[in-house]
């Protein structure tokens, strides 16, 4: 039995998310699935380092499978990019030892938001970015930041159905910095909840914009109540960046 591991680079704009759904193929991890099944000659399964939520895309998923068929780096990757839509490729494959999991085996994640922050639209960046008109206040951005370091239970800022799980993560960074007209957010963790970024994007969009307090942030991870957390950003601005193991 050989083990891949799979980069992957999407554009999410028009699936359903990474999660396979038994009520849509429209997925991530069901289009890539579908192609590996024809190689395969078997049912194949892929195991995802995350699931990212409709509408973001990746720079650099991380996933693993394992076939019984002999098949070179080169064949699978090419097959995969041969038969996958366009706004779905694969930038490398490694046959890696037997015990790699994609998702048990990921230490962190790194995730990027793309803020376009001028008066007028970007045309090129419409799909890849949240637009927003009024001009934030970077400095309280940053300020804001720093309440999320650290360990939290991040409840209010998540939108998970289940709550039996522990909503306790840790975030390493969080970096905000201006480029062009772009202002992008940087956030690497051990691990996110459902919505968890947008939430927290959200929130620093609203100290930038003077309508939330920094100085509120604390009570609001205290409370657990997820009311509190007032706007999410929007998914199109979402790109996992990069997967630590």
């Amino acid at each position: 039995m050989n083990n891949y591991k799979l980069t992957i680079q999407y554009d999410g704009g028009r699936y359903k998310g990474w999660q396979r759904l038994s009520n849509s193929d429209n997925t991530i991890q069901g289009k890539i699935e579908n192609v590996l099944t024809e190689l395969a000659g078997e049912k194949i399964e892929i195991i995802g380092s995350g699931r990212t939520d409709a509408g973001v895309h990746a720079l650099a998923q991380i996933a693993n499978f394992k076939m019984q068929k002999n098949a070179t780096e080169d064949e699978v990757k090419h097959y995969l990019n041969r038969y996958l839509p366009n706004d779905i490729s694969v930038v490398d494959v490694t046959l890696i030892h037997d015990r790699f999991h994609a998702r048990y085996n990921a230490k962190d994640k790194t995730y990027l938001y793309k803020i376009w922050n001028e008066q007028y639209t970007h045309p090129f960046m419409r799909k890849y970015s949240m637009h927003v008109e009024e001009k934030l206040d970077i400095e309280k951005m940053r300020k804001a930041s720093h309440f999320f370091l650290g360990k939290h239970d991040f409840t209010s800022y998540s939108n998970a159905k289940s709550k039996k799980k522990s909503m306790v993560r840790e975030i390493y960074l969080l970096e905000i910095n201006e480029n062009a007209g772009f202002i992008e957010i940087s956030v690497r963790g051990n691990g996110f909840l459902y919505n968890m970024v947008r939430k927290i994007v959200g929130t620093l969009i609203e100290v930038g914009l003077g309508e939330k307090d920094a100085a509120a942030i604390p009570s609001i991870l205290e409370s657990k109540e997820r009311i509190q957390t007032g706007r999410m950003a929007e998914a199109e601005g979402l790109y996992l960046e990069k997967v630590g193991f």
